[in-house]
């Protein structure tokens, strides 16, 4: 038994969060991720949280980790972003943020990586404060659906009928059955949910000391580590 894991994603209204304890599996949603991990560690303290969003930001990129994940998801490449550096995530706008991209990488960047900035932000300042939390680490859903899946990424993206059978079969096979009544985490799209399911497996794996990581040493930005769990 390793105690209570949990998982965690993104998703437009919040977080979405799935934890594991045993056979038990809970659903969990919350506007930020501190709120998320005081509701479910007023249930348990987790041991490990896995959550799907870049914690090393760099001073200059690109991180190794974003360039080994993708090499290893072949044709679910695209589904991670390049990780910008720290001061394009904390400019005030686009154009504020391109510049400093630019300047420190002599690359620019999409505003769809620019847009996911709230939420790297919101789980970089809670990493700032004491945690009633053990580990926390990064992790990618794809890769761990990729490695469910014996090394080989999944075929179909997330949000189709195919890909969502795929993700739900693969996590069935590991004890992982997500119930049809999830409580709050039942009104977030399914992908979202799906995803931090699978965030959940790689939280399970790092409690019993089963995870892998790229890279396999981390880089170190400051006070973070860069690296993709799963």
């Amino acid at each position: 038994m390793t105690g209570l894991v949990l998982g965690v994603d993104a998703c437009r209204t919040g977080w979405v969060g799935v934890s594991l304890s045993g056979d038990d599996i809970r659903g969990w949603h919350a506007v930020t991720i501190a709120e998320l991990a005081d509701a479910v560690g007023a249930h348990a303290v987790p041991s490990v949280v896995a959550i799907d969003i870049p914690i090393g930001l760099p001073s200059h990129g690109p991180r190794r980790a974003d360039v080994l994940a993708r090499e290893r998801l072949g044709v679910r490449r695209f589904s991670v972003f390049a990780t910008l550096v720290r001061e394009a995530y904390e400019a005030e706008t686009y154009e504020a943020a391109l510049e400093a991209q630019q300047a420190a990488t002599g690359k620019g960047m999409s505003r769809q990586a620019w847009g996911l900035r709230h939420k790297v932000l919101d789980v970089d300042g809670w990493l700032e404060h004491p945690q009633r939390i053990g580990v926390v680490v990064e992790c990618h859903p794809e890769l761990s659906f990729a490695t469910m899946n014996g090394g080989a990424p999944v075929p179909y993206g997330k949000k189709t009928w195919s890909g969502q059978a795929r993700r739900r079969e693969l996590l069935a096979s590991a004890g992982i059955v997500v119930p049809a009544e999830f409580g709050d985490a039942g009104t977030v799209p399914p992908d979202d949910v799906l995803d931090a399911a699978a965030a959940a497996w790689t939280a399970r794996r790092v409690a019993e000391g089963r995870a892998e990581s790229l890279p396999e040493t981390p880089e170190r930005f400051a006070d973070r580590l860069a690296a993709i769990t799963f």
